[in-house]
């Protein structure tokens, strides 16, 4: 089956295709993640949907819940697919049931015929419910009447207020493939600094800055779905780090904006903290807090000097992480070098979206690269 894409804009060609999307820090919320609103159902109802790159299905909460409980709390009243008119099930039989299987690392389940999605993420958090095809509005002139997403009516963790998730993977289910005919699978996303700011989130190539450079992103066979980029070294305080190629080949490293702190492969992260607290001997320290073993605390200070920090990525591409990237408010006065190590040489290295603050971050999908630009937002 193909799916059907509503092209209502008049334009001719994928180069002029873009949609920019207000992103908000989840921060108002409770949670450390991103998010932008859409239009779900007809009539369009306004959802929060935090966008991921680690993940590729698009889902919200959707009444009626199993029970009392077994949704989470929402901003925005959840969304009620009786009171659309262009919602529809897909059944267990239908061949888009069985890409579940690729885009949740679940085999899909049945329940009347209708097909059942589950999906878990690395936080355990979750989201079960009914696989479907709904009207997506972005903008007026940006409609796709056939999105697959999916219905979630239990869903628990660490969601925090948005409605659901927007999944910006590789895979054939994710945002980026079903919108490929208009958006030639290009978005791009600036992460603002700060609650107050807004970034953004755009589909559609209608050129690029010049300050963006780019690094060749590469396909795991085994995690096809993930945004893997080749991360070659490490600086502090302009001083690259004696970190042998090998700690960061052996796994890899993805980039996801739903990944919060940047975890480390662990020689690598023992490498970053022995510097940063050798860049930061003037400033007491404090006790960790969860997996942030390196804080400090900062309250009779006005002003703070942190050694900067820089990633170096295949293709010559050297990255400075803004200031705003590198230091975590745990308390008012307790401030975390916002980095953590992984807990074992085998697991996969993810570049989180606390580094990635007011960096203009551009996935060319199609092209086979991703781009960094600096100041995209403030």
């Amino acid at each position: 089956m193909h799916l059907r894409l509503a092209f209502n804009s008049g334009k001719t060609s994928l180069q002029d295709s873009q949609v920019t999307l207000p992103a908000q820090s989840g921060s108002s919320l409770g949670t450390g993640n991103y998010f932008v609103t859409v239009g779900i159902g007809t009539p369009k109802r306004d959802l929060s949907l935090s966008f991921d790159t680690g993940s590729d299905l698009t889902w919200t909460q959707c009444l009626p819940c199993v029970s009392v409980k077994s949704c989470y709390q929402q901003q925005q009243p959840k969304f009620d697919p009786s009171q659309s008119t262009s919602y529809s099930n897909i059944s267990c039989n239908s061949t888009l049931c069985s890409q579940l299987n690729s885009a949740t690392g679940n085999t899909p389940g049945c329940s009347a015929s209708t097909c059942l999605y589950a999906i878990q993420y690395g936080d355990k958090s979750f989201s079960i419910g009914f696989f479907a095809q709904e009207k997506l509005t972005l903008t007026s002139t940006d409609v796709f009447n056939t999105f697959l997403f999916g219905c979630g009516e239990n869903n628990q963790g660490l969601f925090r207020g948005v409605a659901g998730l927007l999944g910006l993977g590789r895979d054939k289910l994710s945002i980026v493939s079903q919108t490929a005919q208009k958006y030639g699978k290009f978005f791009s996303y600036c992460l603002p600094s700060m609650p107050s700011s807004t970034g953004h989130l755009t589909f559609g190539n209608n050129g690029v800055p010049s300050t963006v450079k780019f690094t060749p992103l590469s396909i795991n066979t085994q995690n096809p779905s993930f945004y893997f980029i080749d991360l070659k070294a490490i600086s502090v305080g302009g001083r690259q780090l004696s970190i042998s190629p090998s700690v960061f080949s052996t796994t890899g490293t993805i980039i996801d904006s739903g990944t919060v702190i940047t975890r480390l492969p662990p020689a690598a992260y023992s490498a970053l903290r022995t510097a940063f607290r050798q860049g930061m001997t003037n400033y007491p320290m404090t006790k960790a807090v969860s997996i942030l073993d390196t804080c400090y605390d900062l309250s009779n200070y006005t002003t703070v000097n942190i050694p900067n920090i820089g990633f170096f990525f295949g293709g010559n591409l050297n990255v400075d992480i803004d200031s705003s990237g590198i230091l975590i408010a745990a308390t008012s006065t307790q401030f975390c070098l916002a980095f953590a190590g992984n807990n074992d040489t085998s697991d996969v290295g993810i570049f989180g979206n606390f580094q990635q603050k007011t960096l203009e971050v551009v996935y060319d999908v199609a092209g086979g690269r991703l781009g960094f630009g600096s100041v995209g937002c403030a």
